[in-house]
């Protein structure tokens, strides 16, 4: 068991500060005065931590040190040795919570195991204001960040998706926001609620509800820009199934052939429907095949 302990570092302390998604008006008096009292400040971008101040009326008077993915690693060791010095290190994030699919999460492991104090200052997180916003059920969900972009790892993350009873909260760049949408449509299928939730604080902030087929439709149609999340339903409970009975085997066999005429190969639509339907993959394979022969 591991507890932080102020005194083991004589002072010292991380703060990991959420910044505001992109109306100023959420920035915490917290993260004001740590913006202008921190020894040094690890930004994501520190242009961005600058304009950010000056936005605010905020000269930041501590050193700055860039702090993105390329760099983690190698920043880790200094950032936890000036803690132990005694210094107060800030770290910021372009927008939101550090450590939520963005840099901190090594940072605040390393911290934990050189028994150094680490302090939240809470803020915005673009996950849960879309989840809240998102009229889906909130009471389980889950963060799956970004999606990987192709292969294998992608279709078997967007199959756990399907299957998941719980509320699914993704990040998506907007380039592959319709191709995303497409795909858990496919996979969960085509009447699974979900929202997309567009550059949530800003001027132009659009909240868009509907089925996953309904939204892949609206996203094909424009050309989707800004920071983009995803929230969808998660999959209904599982009724009990006779998988003895021909009239379920044939109908698990249509949606095989379903999904294979949406250009799924047939391992994916296999796959698609045993998570959809909860049931073993052997038996929907073997359904899938009965149907054929």
């Amino acid at each position: 068991m591991g507890t932080s302990s102020a005194a083991a570092a004589e002072g010292g302390r991380l703060l990991i500060a959420a910044t505001p998604l992109g109306n100023l008006g959420d920035a915490t008096d917290r993260l004001k005065d740590a913006l202008a009292t921190a020894d040094i400040v690890a930004a994501e971008d520190t242009r961005r931590v600058l304009r950010l101040a000056h936005d605010l009326g905020i000269t930041v008077a501590g050193r700055l040190v860039s702090f993105y993915d390329a760099v983690e690693a190698e920043r880790i060791p200094h950032i936890i040795a000036a803690v132990h010095s005694g210094s107060t290190v800030l770290v910021v994030s372009d927008a939101g919570t550090p450590a939520v699919s963005d840099p901190g999460y090594r940072l605040v492991v390393a911290a934990i195991a050189a028994d150094i104090p680490i302090v939240s200052l809470p803020g915005p997180s673009a996950a849960l204001s879309a989840l809240v916003v998102s009229g889906l059920p909130t009471d389980r969900f889950c963060f799956e960040g970004f999606l990987p972009r192709k292969g294998r790892e992608r279709k078997d993350r967007i199959a756990a998706i399907a299957a998941d009873q719980r509320t699914t909260i993704l990040f998506e760049s907007p380039r592959r926001t319709a191709a995303t949408l497409h795909d858990l449509a496919a996979a969960c299928g085509s009447d699974r609620q979900a929202c997309v939730a567009r550059e949530l604080t800003k001027t132009y902030e659009e909240i868009v509800r509907g089925t996953l087929t309904e939204l892949a439709e609206w996203a094909d149609g424009r050309d989707v820009l800004g920071e983009v999340t995803l929230v969808v339903g998660g999959a209904a409970p599982a009724a009990a199934v006779d998988t003895d009975d021909p009239e379920v085997l044939a109908d698990l066999a249509t949606q095989v052939a379903a999904q294979v005429a949406a250009g799924l190969s047939r391992r994916d639509a296999v796959d698609a429907v045993a998570a959809a339907t909860g049931l073993n993959r052997k038996v929907v394979y073997a359904a899938a095949n009965a149907a054929r022969s």
